[in-house]
């Protein structure tokens, strides 16, 4: 008898399991055609693309000038113009996930049905990690292209280059788990913009006061330092240089900020 009960919990347990999978992929199918619908992920691909090709551009500019110690890699993702388009990415992304529904009411209608707070936001947040994921991939072609125009005659660190798109995605979810936790704010969506744009713009001026201030602190403490930086990461693992702390740090950040939106989309729920 306790063998058949215990042989019916598990399947009970493995039937939730499915059921509760099968709720997180609806309800991300659902995000994913609301981007792709919409004019925003265009919108940011367009950014990207012309932003990134500026960037490319301004990278051979560097390198036909003069020798450098820098590759096409290095130049490319540490430079002004790949900054400037960035921070520009993440709040356009971010911004409708929560505000929109809040302030068309669908979130509480969506919360009426069997779905649970983390279902709802590990679908939108996957589904903002899957766009930005896209994003980047047509910056791969200009290396590509330069690659087959000069029959690889410019070296193209191919680890560099694996190390840059590395940090992108880390760096990326963590700043888009910030948006999300922005949009879960409030019910406008320039007031989450302009959170999400604001948080991190501060977090990568904490890192740059961090680097100007550790030059002046012991040795011991520069490690710490750089461990916030977000330029020093950049430049770190655009030479190939693949730090796993770096990783662990934004993972960390971005399993926080995910887990106070989850906390302020449950508070929302049980306020229904």
């Amino acid at each position: 008898m306790c063998l058949w009960n215990w042989r019916r919990r598990i399947q009970g347990q493995g039937h939730l399991d499915d059921e509760t999978m099968r709720v997180f992929w609806t309800l991300l199918k659902k995000e994913l055609r609301a981007f792709f619908v919409s004019p925003v992920a265009y919108i940011v691909l367009a950014l990207v693309m012309v932003l990134g090709g500026v960037s490319f551009k301004a990278a051979l500019s560097v390198l036909e000038s003069a020798p450098s110690e820098g590759s096409i890699v290095t130049w490319t993702f540490h430079a002004q113009w790949f900054w400037l388009s960035y921070f520009f990415v993440f709040p356009l992304l971010t911004m409708r996930l929560f505000a929109e529904e809040k302030k068309l009411g669908t979130l509480e209608t969506l919360f009426t049905a069997p779905v649970r707070a983390w279902q709802v936001v590990g679908a939108k947040f996957t589904a903002a990690m899957v766009l930005y994921a896209v994003i980047w991939l047509p910056s791969l072609g200009n290396f590509w292209l330069l690659d087959w125009i000069t029959g690889g005659k410019v070296e193209i660190p191919v680890g560099a280059l694996r190390g840059s798109y590395l940090i992108l995605f880390a760096m990326g979810i963590f700043n888009l788990a910030m948006g999300c936790f922005a949009s879960s704010l409030t019910s406008n969506q320039i007031v989450a913009a302009v959170i999400s744009f604001t948080m991190s713009v501060l977090h990568f001026l904490l890192g740059v006061f961090a680097l100007v201030v550790g030059r002046r602190l012991p040795e011991s403490m520069v490690e710490a330092v750089h461990y916030v930086a977000s330029v020093e990461h950049i430049r770190l693992f655009t030479q190939g240089l693949i730090d796993t702390r770096p990783l662990i740090y934004y993972a960390s950040l971005t399993l926080l900020f995910l887990t106070l939106t989850h906390q302020v989309v449950e508070f929302r729920r049980w306020k229904l």
